[in-house]
């Protein structure tokens, strides 16, 4: 056996954590996302309004995105595995308690944070997205179909949409901040596994 072979380390183990199926389904919602949050910056921010010329372009590939925004997760739903995940999104059990108290005392020890599949954090921001785009698309066609609904509908759903769409924006830039503190996360969805050291230490409670 040569040297090069005895003092090379033995790579990672990796276990499977998502299958092509709800990769698409996280790639495409973020893409309709993206599209969404990207037009609406350029329908109302001043500054990059002024960029566009053809406005009412704009407004269509907005409109059509924000349509078409549930279609990924309704596709997925012919997944075995992405119905799965979200049985385990939708379940919160006590460990789920430990790990927000842990996170509200700024804890970050990983003993005092036990997760399953998903942590808490990851389960009340899906609870959530999946709640503000629901709002989001009720609003969005109250908007754009005029004609349906009264004035005082239509004035308070663009309040309500604008505001959400405000708050979205925040929601996900977190998001993405916390995506890119975590290369091995971001592995797992772009590859569909992680290692099992960082499944270990992150996910303790999680049985792949």
């Amino acid at each position: 056996m040569s040297l090069r072979a005895e003092t090379e380390a033995p790579p990672s183990a990796r276990v499977h954590r998502f299958t092509r199926a709800e990769r698409w389904v996280h790639r495409g919602t973020a893409a309709l996302m993206g599209v969404c949050v990207v037009t609406a910056a350029f329908l109302y921010i001043p500054q990059l309004a002024v960029m566009v010329g053809r406005r009412e372009l704009v407004v269509r590939i907005h409109e059509c995105a924000g349509v078409a925004l549930p279609v990924p997760v309704l596709l997925g739903l012919a997944s075995r595995a992405f119905r799965g995940d979200l049985r385990f999104l939708n379940r919160f059990g006590p460990h789920d308690r430990v790990w927000l108290r842990a996170a509200l005392r700024r804890d970050k020890r990983r003993a005092s944070r036990p997760a399953g599949k998903f942590n808490a954090g990851q389960k009340i921001y899906a609870a959530w997205i999946a709640g503000a785009t629901l709002v989001m698309f009720g609003t969005g066609l109250m908007m754009w179909f005029t004609h349906v609904t009264p004035l005082m509908w239509r004035t308070s759903a663009t309040f309500v949409h604008d505001w959400l769409a405000l708050t979205i924006g925040v929601v996900l830039a977190g998001h993405i901040g916390m995506a890119l503190g975590d290369p091995e996360a971001r592995r797992g969805m772009r590859t569909g596994s992680v290692s099992e050291e960082w499944a270990r230490n992150e996910h303790p409670l999680w049985r792949p």
